[in-house]
């Protein structure tokens, strides 16, 4: 399986049998200078109605929309919703976010969209054994980074893939991933925007990878 960071929170998984998954397409705009996304998909995930993060329409393909609710599989994937909060408020401050695994190519992926707040013990109990974790570490509208360490910690998965941080591509008031990856060892700051995993090529310690952005 094939993942590549098209940016903010946005991710082309691509698995084996050809099937291609787009999570959390942005708007481009004032605040959004990510280039604009046109890649085809079968798949798009939404994790919230955030302009940064539900344009569906904009992506090729005729995809189908996954913003779940109930959990279902599409195109031979399994898609499992986990209901969570975009604030540590119950949403009273931004609504509610969504947490999408999906299972590709026998690994379990979770894309974690907004999330604002420490996982609960049933959270983590649905999220289940996590491969590859999307994580949000830029904190202001998300989890920070000393948050961010505490899910991964609790969800213990072989591959943390750091998103929804601060770079020259948005406008966002977002921490930058530095601040998240102080003090901590196994990780690969890849060259490029997409990399290649297997069953077989999975870290037995949790390994941090930050890609580049190619958008």
């Amino acid at each position: 399986m094939k993942v590549k960071w098209l940016g903010h929170s946005a991710f082309l998984l691509t698995s084996e049998k050809g099937v291609r998954i787009i999570t959390d397409p942005y708007k481009r705009g004032r605040e959004i200078n990510y280039g604009e996304i046109k890649e085809p998909a079968d798949v798009v995930t939404v994790s919230h109605e955030h302009f940064d993060h539900n344009n569906a329409a904009a992506v090729p393909g005729n995809p189908e929309i996954f913003r779940g609710p109930p959990s279902r599989e599409i195109k031979g994937i399994k898609f499992t919703a986990i209901a969570a909060f975009h604030d540590n408020e119950h949403g009273k401050l931004r609504s509610t976010n969504m947490i999408v695994c999906m299972d590709i190519d026998g690994m379990r992926l979770c894309h974690l969209g907004d999330l604002g707040h420490l996982l609960t013990e049933a959270q983590i109990a649905q999220a289940g054994k996590i491969d590859i974790l999307f994580i949000p570490v830029g904190g202001f509208y998300t989890i920070d980074a000393t948050v961010a360490t505490k899910v991964i910690e609790s969800l213990r998965p072989k591959v943390a893939i750091p998103m929804h941080f601060k770079n020259e591509r948005h406008s966002f008031p977002l921490a930058p991933v530095s601040e998240f990856l102080k003090g901590k060892n196994n990780v690969t700051l890849l060259n490029g925007s997409e990399m290649e995993f297997t069953t077989a090529t999975l870290p037995e310690k949790t390994q941090i990878v930050v890609f580049k952005p190619a958008l």
